[in-house]
């Protein structure tokens, strides 16, 4: 026992010792470090008086700091930047739902602005502006060299004025004008409707009102359905959504969801890390659904289609999402100001990041771009179809009652109706085929609780 104890002050004396000689070179090291950024403090206090005392024209101390810290956030990836009051102001206005602008969401790449997707029902969705464009001038200014709120400042003007945006989109061969005019863009988040058997919820953001008003639609649907036994399944459609709040994304996810991790996110330090799951509740009570997504879907929407899909709940169907997978904290600042400041990376439930990959749908369909056609007198004048029913002499079919030959013309209006809908929005049209086929299958096709459940504890391991 003495020699136990013998030996453990022994190893903490060498424990000291060894401390003792590798902290010396350590602390020489930070105070190293310290003086030069002492100095690099000192020589931006050079430049800032020089360019007071000397520069051609008399500049504002104010917006010469402002810059130089907007230049330092956004050195650091572009979503990180400083807001100045008015910016500050405008941002809580946005969470709330209703602002004043064109109505599309913008990020840089590589110095140019770029379009993440517009915003439904807005001026510039009406002008046909798509996720992908780039803008490479306002007004006919050139937005080449500008940080991105500069950028936006140049789109931002009063209600009803004109605005013409200079757009780059790939597969055209030159750039284009596009006139748009300013108005205020008042957001419905969430838009429901349903098509044949299955409800769309239409998701165009993810601001205070989403959960809310998607929780209300989908009630209101399935009431107008005659309950949830005469629903076929649930299209989720995200296409377009550029994201928001984090915590709206992790209530649309727990929505559908009984058990398990919904997304997780890691920063620097621990204290920077959480763990969000799951709450036992489905509002569809375990049917079918959908969700579609496109380039245009970034941040909160990649979290809710990662979540559903790592699950096994949903099949997503669309083409590859936008790929932002980080967090941003905005933090107040003096003044009224604030920071926005990229804080921590998102996880899907199975542990994959979606930063600059996005999300992968399990059925990749693209959405047909219209193509102008030049219609002839030709074009418009449809040949008649023929069919046994219109030959000369041919038999009556006698083995249907009049109420299953109401049946089967009820049936084939709603096949037209779906294919005009296929002309109108392919992808959608897609996603309810789905849903028809899996409901055409029978309850085998669907998935069990249990086994969701299961899936979802595999998901999150």
């Amino acid at each position: 026992m003495r020699k136990l104890v013998l030996a453990a002050l022994g190893g903490t004396a060498l424990g000291l010792i060894v401390t003792t000689q590798v902290a010396g070179p350590l602390v020489a090291q930070e105070a190293e470090r310290n003086a030069s950024v002492y100095e690099q403090l000192d020589l931006f206090g050079d430049i800032f008086e020089r360019i007071r005392a000397e520069y051609v024209e008399e500049v504002d101390e104010g917006d010469l700091i402002e810059a130089a810290i907007n230049g330092m956030l956004t050195s650091l990836d572009p979503h990180s930047s400083y807001l100045s009051p008015e910016d500050a102001a405008d941002m809580r206005t946005q969470t709330r739902g209703e602002f004043g602008g064109l109505g599309i969401e913008v990020t840089q790449e590589e110095g140019i602005v770029k379009v993440v997707s517009p915003m439904d029902g807005t001026p510039a969705d009406a002008a046909g502006i798509l996720a992908g464009d780039f803008i490479t001038a306002v007004d006919g200014e050139s937005v080449l060299g500008l940080t991105l709120d500069e950028a936006v400042d140049l789109m931002r003007g009063p209600v009803g004025s004109e605005i013409v945006i200079t757009v780059v989109r790939d597969g055209e061969d030159e750039p284009f004008d596009v006139s748009i005019i300013r108005d205020t863009i008042k957001l419905n988040a969430v838009r429901a409707r349903t098509e044949g058997d299955t409800i769309v919820m239409r998701v165009t953001t993810f601001n205070d009102q989403t959960f809310p008003d998607l929780k209300k639609g989908l009630a209101e649907e399935i009431e107008k359905a005659g309950g949830l036994e005469n629903v076929n399944g649930v299209v989720l459609d995200l296409r377009n959504n550029p994201g928001g709040l984090l915590n709206q994304a992790i209530y649309v996810s727990d929505a559908f969801l009984e058990a398990g991790e919904i997304v997780s996110t890691r920063g620097r330090d621990v204290e920077q890390s959480d763990r969000n799951n799951a709450t036992p509740g489905d509002l569809i009570d375990g049917k079918p659904m959908v969700v579609l997504i496109n380039s245009g879907s970034a941040s909160a929407s990649e979290i809710v289609a990662g979540a559903l899909q790592d699950h096994r709940r949903a099949i997503v169907v669309g083409t590859q999402s936008f790929g932002k997978g980080s967090v941003q904290t905005v933090m107040p600042l003096r003044g009224e100001g604030a920071m926005r400041l990229t804080t921590a990376r998102y996880y899907t439930p199975s542990g994959r990041s979606i930063q600059a990959l996005g999300i992968s749908p399990d059925i990749i369909v693209e959405q047909p771009r219209p193509a102008p056609v030049e219609e002839t007198e030709e074009d418009t004048t449809a040949r008649p179809l023929r069919s046994e029913a219109d030959l000369r002499g041919s038999l009556d079919n006698d083995s249907l009652s009049e109420d299953e030959l109401k049946q089967l013309e009820a049936d084939r209006e709603r096949a037209e109706k779906a294919a005009e809908l296929r002309e109108q929005d392919y992808q959608l049209a897609y996603a309810i085929d789905i849903l028809k086929g899996l409901s055409a299958l029978g309850p085998r096709a669907l998935p069990d609780p249990e086994k969701r459940a299961e899936a979802a504890g595999e998901a999150a391991q």
